[in-house]
């Protein structure tokens, strides 16, 4: 067992050094396969086909199909690792079927009436009296909004924006998406604009001196955290009946663009999907434009009796 804690440290380093991922994703990594290390620990050899075999039925039993899908993954490309680098003779993980079937999960998006009431909230406080911390705060939180919705970025890329990675002059940002793909974000509309622009204003010191765009009161990287933290707080002020999270913002973006008529391949482009397959699943949450294509389109309306 010693043997296999020792494959997997070298293994995460692997990844960290060589292959670049995210510490988040080396985190998640860790998790993993210290969970099949756990399970494993009374096999005389962990890496055979009946050990993972009895692994993969109780993720199964354990996990809903996408996490079950992610922790295999995860083992897969270990031992994928461990056979192209010699350590093993003989890919247990090759001969053992892997396919299932995972239930359709349609993402949850906002309608734009629940998007500008939440907006409007954020606003709303930033226009009471209050103390100079507070304001700040504030207007920190109405550039995040408007951030969120305008790009469709995830929160872990909002936080991770760097102070040179943002041009509020020419409206871009650069984005550092999931296994380490750079892309850029055109920013056009003016309040958005407005808002980022009075934000960096005001924090010029603080990014200057961290090199992150958006900052906390001590002066550090916000965490993904305290912006879901923030929406909880603006969602309950403004009475909303929702749970809203920051990527049901990345969902209602790319769910109402593809109303307005945005090319699919665009909004793929905006969002950093590395497949088209990932975007497609927004063409079946856009009930109002299905509905307005019935109503507007449809060559019974062309028929006469």
């Amino acid at each position: 067992m010693n043997q296999l804690s020792a494959q997997i440290n070298n293994y995460l380093s692997y990844c960290e050094f060589q292959k670049m991922l995210n510490k988040k994703t080396l985190k998640a990594y860790g998790i993993d396969l210290s969970q099949f290390t756990s399970f494993s620990m009374n096999e005389t050899d962990p890496l055979t086909k009946t050990c993972i075999c009895k692994y993969i039925q109780l993720l199964h039993i354990q996990y809903k199909p996408k996490t079950v899908k992610r922790k295999i993954a995860c083992l897969r490309a270990f031992i994928n690792y461990l056979e192209f680098d010699e350590q093993i003779k003989f890919n247990p993980i090759s001969k053992i079927r892997l396919e299932f079937r995972e239930p359709l999960t349609l993402p949850k998006s906002l309608p734009l009436s629940i998007i500008q009431r939440l907006l409007k909230t954020a606003y709303q406080a930033l226009q009471q009296q209050q103390s100079i911390y507070q304001y700040y705060a504030k207007l920190r939180n109405v550039a995040i909004l408007e951030l969120l919705f305008a790009t469709g970025l995830r929160v872990s890329e909002l936080c991770s924006i760097k102070s040179t990675e943002i041009d509020l002059k020419n409206g871009s940002v650069k984005v550092q998406g999931k296994g380490a793909r750079e892309r850029i974000v055109f920013i056009s509309n003016i309040d958005t604009l407005s808002a980022l622009r009075t934000y960096q204003k005001a924090y010029a010191k603080s990014i200057t001196q961290t090199g992150w765009f958006f900052v906390n009161r001590l002066e550090h990287r916000l965490s993904e955290q305290s912006v879901r933290n923030m929406i909880k707080m603006y969602v309950k002020i403004a009475k909303i009946p929702e749970n809203i999270t920051p990527h049901m913002l990345r969902h209602s973006f790319a769910t109402l663009m593809l109303e307005e008529d945005v090319d699919i391949r665009y909004i793929q482009s905006i969002l950093g999907h590395s497949s088209i397959t990932t975007t497609q699943i927004y063409t079946h949450v856009s009930l109002s434009k299905q509905k307005s294509i019935m109503q507007k389109k449809h060559p019974r309306n062309h028929i006469t009796i």
